[in-house]
């Protein structure tokens, strides 16, 4: 009887650590239509979005026109947000590659840079966002996974993770205009 609660006890440990292992990019090298940030981040895009809180209720909504363009292999993303309370933001990211599927993040509001990791049709991106918060600002991590689902359609997760914790998320997608 020991032998089968402690046989009890080693499965639902494996299934514990099973269940805590996390999802890598490397794990959508096979997926297509394959993601090149070169021929999909080009010309004008427009993302519409939701932003929910951590409990998964949406508290806004979101559309955001987005001008794309690539220099000396550095890729440019001008954002330019309304949200449904009509606030407008603006966010420019800069992409560098850093080899290896990889690229070097930055914008005015990312705190460093950002980290991101390019697969099948697949990119990953990790960043710290500094956001208004009551009278100052806070920082969050942000975990952003993006997934091309067709050609001129991608579709972008992220986590918003603050002391370890998820506070809130973000869905959107991004359509290719041209």
């Amino acid at each position: 009887m020991q032998t089968g609660f402690l046989r009890a006890i080693v499965l639902m440990g494996c299934a514990l650590a099973a269940a805590c292992s996390s999802v890598t990019v490397e794990d959508y090298a096979n997926a297509r239509p394959e993601l090149v940030p070169e021929d999909f981040f080009s010309g004008e895009l427009v993302a519409h979005g939701v932003v929910k809180n951590r409990g998964g209720k949406v508290i806004r909504s979101f559309t955001a026109q987005i001008v794309a363009y690539w220099r000396d292999g550095v890729g440019t993303l001008e954002e330019d947000f309304v949200f449904d309370d009509g606030e407008k933001d603006r966010r420019v990211w800069t992409l560098t590659p850093a080899g290896g599927n990889s690229y070097v993040g930055t914008a005015g509001d990312v705190v460093g840079e950002g980290r991101a990791q390019l697969a099948g049709n697949s990119l990953f991106l990790d960043y710290v966002l500094r956001i208004p918060y009551n009278e100052g600002t806070t920082d969050l991590r942000i975990d952003d996974r993006m997934y091309l689902i067709a050609p001129d359609v991608l579709i972008n997760e992220s986590r918003m993770i603050k002391f370890g914790l998820e506070v809130g998320q973000i869905l959107l997608v991004i359509r290719r205009l041209e």
